[in-house]
């Protein structure tokens, strides 16, 4: 009854998710983490009218604060890879948190822009992107079925945080002025750390229940045994020191494993996901300059990104449960794509908006489609990498976002300025979402049916490509624990069971030699211990 040690440097054994229990407090860290790191650098511009009087700057220069946020939010995807890979999830959250609340703390005392740049820009934005990521990569440790859901409701932190911060900030402004608010929304940050407390690691939870179930089996087994019990545990005991000197030359651990780059589906996603990020975000930035400029009021035309982030609160939970159900979750891909193009003809049909109900309409279509794509995104690079892989995969994908990130808006607000016309900017947003979608689709159908070619002619397991991960780590792991419970049984019954083994075995391959089986004769042992049947022969070799 032996079992894997998953020794230093070694990734641990697969285990079940268990899609609930404590993994419902994980995910209310992780909805509470992606609220801060995608609203908070929103939510931080309230306060750019009162840094623009104290420090005698422009907008532009106040608006470097929050793009520098999301770039370090982006930009430090692959370092977060690595320190997740080397520490694990919860040592990075909780240092990520005291870097993202000290950043807030020490930008209170700043006095010139650059002080800003440094502490609320850099330091914050790379403490939001050592909880970010982590707290991904733990949502899809502790849930496999029910993964579409959670990621829905994990993503709906960004619109709830967003119509919360906003308020709360300018409330904080006009009581404490922006050195008290930003002091108190460090304060705020502190709640990172607690998040990150609670993402307990799976993998060592489920490990200690396994060992403690083994042992009290193996003593239930052994104590009976008299005499003999001595032997039986001096034998397994051996057995592990062999299995642990057999281990230790194998302490390479890869912290960010470039290996995904062969896997045609992720370098799939990773196009579209940058075509993407061009045009996605340049409607909601420039939509409320859009509608001054149409004649509609400050007030209405600010209401217009309200209505956006309260349709995306309900879009994204919704949209996950239904990528979770049967008979869609195998297609994700393609609900991925339809749902980028949702998003890319609503822009492309909004370009023309001349009044206000006009851009309401846009709001409503723009809030769905938007909430789609938020709540699919990282569920779609689940599904193509694995969980095994998902830590060096989203660090690398977020590298090549934050390129997209620096080209696509500041790119539009620059044609903004050379042609004043945002019909233009529109279209082209709108194209670029619509091609990305086209893409993703086009180039998943034929990769899928280039690999259902490759797959169809062995055709070794029926249920084969069908499960998920976990399903097949399952049987990966429940085969190596039957093979190694023959292997470890106690001695007091091995020879008897092995002479009755040999002699059915014998004699079943005699009747099959009679009956035209197909064994040859005279090798009756062997064909019988390592068996003449073809199915189980290929069954052994799948595993």
């Amino acid at each position: 009854m032996g079992r894997a040690d998953p020794e230093e440097g070694q990734l641990p054994a697969p285990v079940k998710p268990p899609d609930g229990g404590w993994g419902w407090v994980v995910l209310l860290g992780c909805f509470v983490i992606t609220g801060f790191s995608y609203a908070f650098p929103k939510a931080v511009s309230v306060y750019f009218k009162e840094l623009m009087k104290d420090f005698h700057v422009g907008y532009s220069d106040t608006a470097w604060i929050s793009s520098i946020m999301l770039a370090m939010l982006y930009g430090t995807g692959p370092v977060c890879s690595i320190m997740v890979n080397q520490f694990g999830c919860r040592p990075v959250m909780l240092i990520g948190g005291l870097l993202a609340s000290s950043g807030m703390i020490l930008a209170s005392f700043t006095t010139n822009i650059i002080e800003l740049y440094l502490t609320a820009g850099v330091l914050t934005g790379l403490g939001m992107a050592l909880n970010f990521q982590p707290s991904l990569i733990m949502l899809g440790t502790y849930f496999d079925k029910r993964r579409p859901l959670a990621n829905g409701l994990a993503a709906a932190g960004s619109p709830v945080f967003l119509s919360s911060l906003s308020p709360l900030g300018q409330v904080l402004l006009e009581k404490f002025g922006w050195r008290g608010g930003f002091l108190i929304m460090g304060g705020l940050l502190l709640n990172c750390c607690t998040c990150g407390a609670v993402m307990r690691p799976l993998d060592m939870g489920m490990k200690r229940k396994m060992e403690k179930a083994q042992d009290k089996y193996e003593a239930k087994e052994m104590l009976p045994i008299g005499g003999k019990s001595e032997e039986g545990i001096s034998t397994t005991d051996g057995t592990k020191k062999a299995k642990k000197a057999k281990k230790k030359p194998k302490k390479g651990k890869k912290l960010l494993d470039f290996s995904i780059f062969s896997n045609r589906g992720f370098i799939i996603y990773t196009i579209s996901k940058f075509i993407l990020v061009l045009g996605l975000f340049v409607p909601p930035i420039l939509l409320v300059n859009y509608a001054k400029d149409t004649g509609v009021p400050d007030t209405e035309a600010a209401f217009l990104l309200s209505i956006i982030g309260f349709i995306d609160i309900f879009a994204r939970p919704a949209c996950g449960m239904v990528a979770g159900l049967k008979w869609v979750r195998p297609h994700v891909a393609y609900l991925f794509s339809f749902s980028m193009l949702f998003n890319g003809l609503t822009d492309i049909c909004s370009a023309r908006a001349s009044n206000y109900t006009g851009l309401v309409i846009f709001c409503v279509f723009f809030g769905i489609s938007y909430g789609m794509v938020g709540a699919l995104q990282f569920e779609v690079l689940m599904a193509i990498v694995g969980s095994q892989k998902f830590s060096s995969a989203i660090g690398l994908v977020l590298l090549i976002e934050a390129f997209a990130v620096l080209i696509g808006p500041p790119s539009a607000g620059r044609l903004v300025d050379a042609l004043k016309n945002y019909e233009v900017i529109f279209y082209l947003a709108g194209s670029e979402v619509v091609l990305s979608a086209l893409f993703l689709a086009m180039a998943t159908y034929c990769c899928l049916n280039r690999g259902k070619k490759k797959e169809s002619p062995p055709e070794k397991n029926p249920s084969a490509g069908g499960g998920s991960d976990t399903e097949e780590a399952e049987s990966d792991v429940q085969e190596a624990e039957e093979h190694s419970s023959d292997n470890h049984q106690p001695a007091h019954s091995t020879d008897n069971a092995v002479v009755a083994a040999s002699e059915e075995a014998n004699h079943v391959a005699e009747e099959q030699s009679g009956e035209g089986g197909g064994c040859p004769e005279g090798d009756g042992e062997v064909l019988a211990r390592d068996g003449c049947n073809a199915d189980q022969t290929v069954e052994r070799d799948s595993f």
